[in-house]
């Protein structure tokens, strides 16, 4: 059961970064704060690799062309979904926000049914059901009539940076797996390491080129940047490490535990109060996803 307390330090870590993200946000823009978790991140990811390879000691794995496409895939996927995930967080509250990703499951399900030709059974739709009834009561205001496009228009940045850190699961899962040797924890650290690399080179060169106050005010913000990337490099550590015990279901279910952690720093820390129908909504919402994830397992 190692893969559960992987994944609840995971969400914790995550919250905390999350947090720190939100703060840099309004200093130095939104693509700015999505840089600071892979760049600041990368040194303190290599720091876990190293200490892991000594510690065990273990070499540490080469990865091939399968892992590096995996990798690849869920770098590309996780630099959108977190830009996205910070732009709703401006307008929006961090509980709510968070709330929304979550929905990810529900999403992948609509993807694979659309595009793959995956079956869809009547629990599952019904599931599915409860999990967009649960959107709709969050976002949707009583009497809110022609403003009911405007309202929705968070929620549906909110949902698609979800589908998209799905795909980074699934990504990063299939890059751990492809690796050919290393226990679980070298083999998730190798790809955290593999994967940060190419966020941040990515990144980077678009900043540089086109908005290079945003990349260098990472630096003139440097303790929050910090605290950003370590928080990122350690959630993802532990996610990396949880992939490589179990299945991406599994971890995304428990992942659900993260919601109820953002609620908290959003009152906590931003002053940010979840109205009743609010809270309603997310209690449905996370019905619905955990029904899902039920009903296919």
């Amino acid at each position: 059961m190692l893969w559960v307390w992987a994944a609840v330090a995971g969400a914790a870590a995550q919250t905390g970064r999350n947090a720190a993200q939100r703060g840099l946000t309004e200093k130095i823009g939104t693509l700015g704060a999505t840089n600071v978790r892979f760049l600041f991140g990368l040194p303190f990811a290599v720091l876990f690799l190293l200490t892991a390879a000594l510690c065990l000691p273990e070499a540490v794995p080469l990865p091939g062309a399968r892992t590096l496409l995996f990798t690849a895939m869920g770098a590309m996927a996780q630099i959108a979904a977190t830009a996205l995930m910070l732009q709703v967080m401006r307008s929006q509250g961090f509980g709510i926000t968070t709330a929304w990703l979550k929905s990810e499951p529900v999403l992948v399900a609509l993807v694979g049914w659309a595009m793959l030709g995956d079956a869809l059974t009547l629990p599952m739709l019904g599931a599915i059901a409860v999990a967009i009834a649960g959107v709709l009561v969050t976002t949707l205001k009583p009497g809110a009539g022609r403003q009911m496009l405007t309202g929705m228009r968070p929620a549906l940045m909110g949902l698609a940076a979800g589908l998209l850190f799905g795909l980074s699961a699934i990504g990063f899962r299939g890059g751990i797996t492809a690796l050919p040797q290393g226990s679980d924890l070298i083999r998730a650290l190798t790809t955290l390491v593999l994967a940060q690399t190419i966020q941040s080179v990515v990144l980077g060169l678009w900043l540089a080129f086109r908005d290079p106050p945003a990349l260098t005010g990472a630096f003139r913000v440097w303790r929050g940047s910090l605290a950003a990337g370590f928080l990122g490099a350690l959630a993802s550590a532990f996610w990396f490490l949880a992939f490589a015990l179990t299945s991406a279901a599994n971890v995304r279910t428990l992942a659900l535990i993260e919601v109820p952690m953002a609620l908290a720093v959003s009152w906590l820390a931003f002053g940010q109060r979840t109205t009743p129908r609010q809270a309603l909504g997310i209690a449905i919402l996370l019905a619905g996803v955990a029904l899902l994830m039920a009903v296919e397992g």
